[in-house]
């Protein structure tokens, strides 16, 4: 007989879950309407009263709703009704309108468009590409619903998720999904990944959405390097795959006071055109193919006719893989958008908002900032508008030790942990917090001490990491074993300069960090990178402390069985990588950072124990306060237990 639940448990249950697992999402598709096509796509844009996203008699167009084939962009005039011309290689689709919500399939994916390519992708992709989409149809017309919201969202950037195995979307599961499900995103709110949402293994996208649909929200999506077909060899083709698994590659919508932009600047792979800028010359000779960070001409087209038609009024928040400018990556052009001066130029005068992805950082850059390399890379100086890198979903491309819920502690290549953006939307503002993974909202910063013991030990694992990893001894010269408590500090630790550091994972110019010894005058740090044009400095004295422990020293390489498989000694990364040995570094320490302050302690502090209070405020008024205990000592006693003394005494 099978077990039946009774009824007041089961309500009991459902009462458990959050209430966006229990909303039924609204599951349509725009309405193909075959036929002959006369060079244009004619359709209607209506209310879905029904909700089986067919256009019935009673049902209603929605007027001034925008549609685009890709390049142009129309507005809907009072019945509804649009007209496109076709173009060879289009997605056709909807912009969603503010107070209206587009439908979404069984994964959460938005459904909102049409994609046109005859013939199908033009060569073979080992992920498959396009189908043969036949010859145009004589309409495609677009449901909408009624959204019962107001001007107030919150939307979670996932950055770089870039699971490469089934494994790793297990690892994002049970980090990034878990704690989105605990925040309870609801009507209104909703997902943006910001690319990499895999790993090259575009099969993956089918699960990864389908595991991100428990968090009960739409899940719009950017393209990034790792998303696209590596086999194509040509640019048109590039994100057939993620057309076919996704939607399209560029796209826009509205929530509340907002409108997002998606762009696509991953331009693969890149030739000539490319190469005729400075710094691009692997485009051409480079002997495998290659990407680079640009929005190509049609969408730069699509751009400008887009924002003519958008109100003045409205936050623009544009959205894209590759960063326009970043600080870890700021001498490299690879990894900045060429064009991004053009696009600051069609942006002018608005409030806007860039979100990327790409370096496995979180940087909050505030308007005016600039750094060295900026301009020598991609022409840019003081920014225009607030840019952030939303930081990594993967964190160090799931490396680390694993944490007690089962993920790789993953540090990011600044120091970080793994997480998400939030950013709470209210009319045009919005204020940006991060949640690093299974930590919770409390806590926002890592803070430890500099110590003359940590730049020595420092100092000899990163030269041996700059050697040639095949010639260099597999073994590191030190350890975290090898490094001395950086939170006992002796005299001599003090007069040789000890300094407080605080790690502020999302701190900005404005971010303020102050602390108290034993409640005492405040200490004021300040920022090891002020933001005002200097180079990026790189160094012991630039590290933090706290990650790069953690970073240095993973145990996980040595993990191995006598009767397990030879593909489970170690662990796997990016494509199959074996990660085996003694244990090793991370594939990158927080040796730079944009969001470090730091203070040096007074040389007269008293030996004893004192508990040290800081607390980082940012922009909006956040507050997060770290207490850490320290010691200070004469002269720094045994770290292990004294077997000398113990035989000493035997017997007696």
């Amino acid at each position: 007989m099978a077990h039946r639940t009774p009824l007041a448990l089961t309500f009991l249950a459902l009462m458990a879950l959050p209430a966006s697992a229990l909303a039924d999402p609204w599951i349509a598709s725009p309405q193909v309407i075959e036929g002959p096509s006369d060079g244009y796509i004619r359709g209607v844009v209506f209310e879905d009263l029904n909700g089986d996203g067919i256009h019935q008699r009673g049902e209603p167009g929605v007027e001034r709703v925008l549609v685009s084939n890709g390049l142009d962009v129309v507005m809907t005039d009072r019945a509804g009704a649009y007209t496109l011309p076709v173009r060879e290689d289009m997605d056709l689709f909807v912009i969603q309108p503010s107070g209206w919500r587009v439908p979404v399939n069984d994964s959460q994916i938005p459904q909102f468009s049409y994609t046109h390519k005859p013939g199908g992708t033009p060569e073979a992709l080992r992920f498959g590409g396009l189908p043969d989409t036949g010859p145009a149809p004589a309409g495609v017309n677009f449901p909408l619903q009624r959204a019962d919201e107001g001007n107030n969202f919150t939307c979670a950037m996932i950055g770089d998720s870039q699971t490469y195995s089934n494994h790793e979307i297990s690892q994002f599961r049970d980090s990034a999904i878990a704690d989105l499900v605990a925040a309870d995103l609801s009507g209104n709110d909703c997902m943006l990944y910001l690319g990499d949402v895999v790993g090259d293994d575009l099969e993956l996208l089918t699960r990864i959405f389908e595991v991100g649909s428990a968090v009960g929200v739409p899940q719009w999506g950017v393209i990034g390097n790792h998303d696209i077909d590596l086999d194509a060899t040509a640019y048109a083709n590039s994100a057939d795959t993620w057309r076919r698994l996704y939607g399209p590659a560029y796209y826009a919508f509205e929530i509340g006071e907002v409108t997002f932009i998606a762009l696509n600047n991953i331009y693969f792979p890149c030739g000539g055109e490319d190469a005729g800028v400075p710094g691009r010359e692997f485009c051409t000779e480079s002997t495998n193919p290659r990407y680079n960070v640009r929005v190509d001409d049609t969408q730069m087209a699509w751009l400008e006719n887009l924002l003519a038609e958008v109100p003045e009024d409205r936050l623009i928040v544009i959205a894209h893989h590759g960063p326009m400018v970043s600080f870890v990556d700021a001498a490299s052009p690879v990894h900045q958008t060429d064009n991004a001066t053009a696009i600051y130029a069609l942006l002018e005068g608005r409030e806007a908002l860039s979100l990327s992805g790409h370096t496995h950082t979180l940087e909050n850059h505030s308007p005016g900032q600039y750094f060295e390399g900026w301009q020598e890379s991609v022409g840019v100086g003081p920014l225009p508008f607030r840019h952030i890198v939303a930081g990594a979903a993967s964190g160090n491309w799931w490396q680390g030790d694993f944490n007690l819920d089962g993920d790789a502690q993953a540090l990011q290549r600044m120091g970080a942990p793994k997480g998400v953006l939030m950013i709470d939307f209210a009319g045009t503002s919005y204020q940006e917090r991060y949640v690093g993974s299974r930590l919770g909202e409390d806590r926002g910063q890592w803070v430890d001490f500099n110590t003359p013991a940590f730049r020595e030990w420092f100092d000899a694992i990163n030269t041996w990491r700059n050697e040639n990893w095949r010639e260099r001894d597999s073994v590191p010269p030190v350890s975290i074993n090898d490094l001395a408590d950086t939170r006992l500090l002796t005299r001599q630790d003090l007069a040789e300069g000890t300094y407080l550091t605080a790690n502020v994972w999302n701190g900005a110019a404005e971010t303020i960090v102050e602390a108290r010894i034993n409640g005492g005058s405040p200490l004021v740090l300040e920022r090891t990178q002020e933001g005002a044009g200097e180079e990026i400095r790189i160094g012991a004295m630039y590290a933090d402390p706290f990650s790069v422990k953690r970073q240095a020293s993973v145990g996980r390489y040595a993990i191995e069985s006598r009767s397990g498989e030879e593909r489970n000694r170690g662990f796997e990364g990016f494509r199959g990588r074996a990660f085996q040995g003694p244990p090793q570094p991370q594939t990158a320490l927080a040796d730079r950072n944009m969001h470090l302050w730091t203070a040096r302690l007074p040389a007269d502090l008293p030996e004893g124990v004192h508990v040290l209070s800081l607390t980082s405020t940012d922009r909006h008024g956040r507050s997060y306060t770290d207490e850490i205990v320290f010691e200070v000592r004469g002269t720094r006693p045994p770290a292990r237990f004294r077997t000398d003394v113990w035989e000493a005494g035997a017997g007696q």
